[in-house]
């Protein structure tokens, strides 16, 4: 990994990555890459050349998903709150071969692999059935790779519509391309450096957000680039802002759950750190409410830049700081290739400042893809390239698009998705349960979060409303549950048997700004 070796001449005593447990010098890095490339590539990584990633925030988290596109495979990022059974439907799904796991997830991942196509788990931790990390790196070869293969994206796994999670590759507007893997390198680097201005020096970048989202994952290719790196194994506030002032970060990626939670800190403690450093916050996740956008800018200073969009096509929408002051609540102009278009229910483009639902005209036409299913890729069209992130919103004379609403089942809660319909399928086999319905619900701190409505068989036993959830917690990932739970007499259901989730969700966002 010459790029690593570059940076250790020009700044010898700069370390690269750390957490806080370890940190690492670029030479360190240079080795660890190396190795874990070589390693990678002594194994069978089947037809896909597949690896995957199911660990916590950690330097080895972030240098195994490097290691794995360096070595030119596809890396399977995991959500580390996913059950056993949950991941190893990913690592069937996705054709994966190799495992990477964390001490929180070893027993988990193990578990999966077993149950799967997985014949290698390696882990920096000591446990049954899981290669440890710095063992495994030691027998690989230290020698520099060949970088003549071609690259691979990501494959991404986003919360089901009907029950199993989705994989969709990295898009291009997100994958760096190139024909080998050097030109990938060379492309992405520019493309980073592109956005510093010339002759600055490169500050580092503080991840804060889980490394299976694509925003916090990304940190780990900022490394290529030479922008080194500072991984807080779970967002906590104030540990947020120490690190900013320690390390003096320039950059990072936050949701605004975090924006939230920042804000809820007495006055005395936000006045203790100095974050005059900080030169760029990334955002996204989910819609920001006004009164907490116009804060954070007060506080931090016009730094933000918005992207609104999603894992399968990448940012559709950007803003910045400026331009949002200008007009408060919008989450941007559509950016190339897409165009935004606000369309009726039959379809026909509606004029300016007319609500409706928002959908976006991918000008390459790739639109959505989604792997290993054809037709749930063309459902998400309306016409080749034209797809939907399930919003409602309006767009005004100057194009800047303002979301007032959702049409489709998702929930984002803290920057994360949910599609209700896997805690549905749950519920429903419980059985006092006669039908269900997930709806999302406001949520101060998250945003948004999952309310069940349940409505119970008339014979059977009925637990309490906590229990319900529990039982679903006991067979699924909290967080893909209901944080609460409320037995109904009615759903709604017309004719055809359908359920109209806008209708259920509206009295719950009366009087919500």
């Amino acid at each position: 990994m010459t790029f690593a070796l570059t940076y250790a001449e020009q700044n010898p005593d700069q370390i690269a990555i750390r957490d806080e447990r370890k940190s690492l010098h670029w030479s360190e890095v240079d080795d660890v890459l190396n190795r874990a490339v070589n390693g990678l590539r002594a194994y069978d990584l089947g037809p896909d050349v597949r690896v995957a990633v199911f660990a916590e925030n950690s330097v080895e988290t972030a240098l195994a998903n490097l290691g794995g596109l360096v070595a030119g495979a596809s890396v399977v990022p995991v959500n580390f709150h996913l059950t056993a059974e949950e991941v190893a439907y990913i690592l069937s799904d996705s054709g994966a071969r190799i495992l990477f796991v964390g001490p929180e997830t070893a027993a988990r991942g193990v578990e999966a692999a077993a149950n799967s196509g997985v014949h290698t788990v390696v882990g920096w931790c000591d446990a049954e059935g899981v290669l440890e990390w710095n063992g495994w790196l030691a027998g690989n070869s230290a020698d520099q790779p060949d970088h003549g293969v071609p690259p691979k994206p990501n494959l991404l796994y986003t919360s089901g519509t009907t029950g199993r999670p989705k994989g969709t590759e990295l898009p291009p507007t997100m994958f760096a391309g190139g024909e080998t893997i050097d030109e990938h390198l060379a492309l992405f680097r520019e493309r980073t450096l592109a956005r510093i201005p010339a002759g600055a020096e490169i500050g580092a970048q503080l991840v804060v957000g889980p490394m299976y989202h694509t925003g916090p994952l990304s940190a780990t290719r900022q490394l290529i680039a030479g922008v080194p790196s500072v991984i807080l194994s779970r967002f906590n506030a104030e540990n947020t802002l120490a690190a900013i002032e320690q390390f003096q970060i320039e950059s990072t990626l936050m949701v605004p759950t975090h924006f939230v939670r920042l804000l809820a800190l007495p006055q005395d403690v936000r006045e203790k750190y100095d974050i005059s450093s900080m030169k760029s916050i990334s955002h996204t996740g989910s819609k920001c409410p006004v009164d907490v956008k116009r804060e954070m800018i007060e506080w931090f200073g016009p730094v933000f830049l918005d992207a609104y969009g999603a894992s399968e096509v990448g940012t559709t929408c950007m803003i910045t700081s400026e331009e949002w002051l200008a007009h408060p609540g919008s989450v941007g102009k559509a950016i190339p290739p897409f165009t935004a278009l606000i369309l009726d229910d039959d379809d026909n483009e509606l004029p300016p400042n007319t609500e409706g639902r928002l959908f976006f005209k991918d000008a390459t036409g790739r639109g959505v893809v989604y792997h290993n299913d054809p037709e749930k890729s063309a459902e998400a069209h309306i016409a080749p390239g034209v797809f939907t992130l399930g919003e409602i919103a309006y767009v005004n004379e100057e194009g800047y698009v303002f979301i007032t609403d959702r049409f489709s089942d998702m929930v984002v809660s803290g920057g994360v998705n949910i599609y209700p319909a896997e805690a549905e399928q749950v519920l429903i086999e419980h059985p006092a349960v006669l039908d269900v319905a997930c709806i999302g619900v406001p949520n101060k701190d998250m945003g948004e979060e999952l309310k069940g409505l349940v409505i119970p068989k008339p014979d059977e036993a009925l637990p309490s409303a906590d229990a319900m959830v529990a039982w679903c917690r006991e067979r699924l990932s909290h967080y893909k549950c209901p944080r609460t739970l409320e037995y109904v007499e009615d759903l709604g259901r017309n004719t055809m048997g359908k359920i109209n989730k806008r209708k259920l969700r509206a009295p719950y966002w009366q009087n919500v700004d």
